[in-house]
């Protein structure tokens, strides 16, 4: 199978969508609700209007937010919504399994949805870019290597840093002309 890109995922930031007039934001979403606050209700947590607010944002998310990111989105849905608030309800989360760290460098932990299935991570330390993928065949490795070990697998983490290959045929290109400039 190898890997493949999943599709939604990346750094760039999600546009922030305002709530209709109609539509409280603090009202679950038509259809039960986000999968974050969902995941919430099941772990018997109190869904306030804004932590419902952000549990969609955070579900909503296609990148990895960071809290102030998160509170930016927030707040402009609801501007009742203080950065403490964003602090305290992503702490909850993340306490109950619901979110997960993730540190791609930089200084700032971002978070994801913890029940995201098995992916990976592509960090492009040049651009700080995340890039989420997927890798049946490494998922069997890793399996397999619990069993031989005596273990069941239950969590699998891969997070790759690297920097994007430069093109060899523009590269000689650059180097002949660099070549040529300099009179060599």
């Amino acid at each position: 199978m190898g890997s493949r890109p999943m599709e939604r995922r990346s750094s760039e930031p999600s546009p922030v969508r305002r709530t209709p007039a109609n539509h409280s934001p603090h009202a679950p979403e038509r259809q039960g609700g986000s999968s974050i606050e969902r995941m919430c209700v099941e772990r018997g947590l109190k869904m306030t209007g804004q932590r419902r607010v952000i549990a969609r944002v955070l579900s909503e998310a296609s990148d990895h937010p960071d809290v102030e990111e998160l509170y930016r989105r927030a707040s402009a849905l609801d501007a009742r919504i203080s950065i403490a608030t964003v602090y305290r309800t992503v702490r909850l989360l993340e306490d109950k399994g619901i979110l997960a760290r993730r540190d791609f460098g930089g200084g700032r932990a971002r978070y994801e949805a913890s029940e995201h299935g098995p992916h990976y991570h592509l960090i492009d330390v040049e651009t700080g870019k995340v890039i989420e993928f997927e890798d049946e065949e490494h998922e069997r490795l890793m399996r397999s290597i619990a069993a031989r070990l005596g273990f069941s697998l239950v969590s699998l983490r891969l997070e790759l840093f690297g920097r994007k290959l430069v093109d060899p045929a523009a590269a000689d290109q650059k180097t002949a002309a660099a070549k040529r400039k300099s009179g060599r």
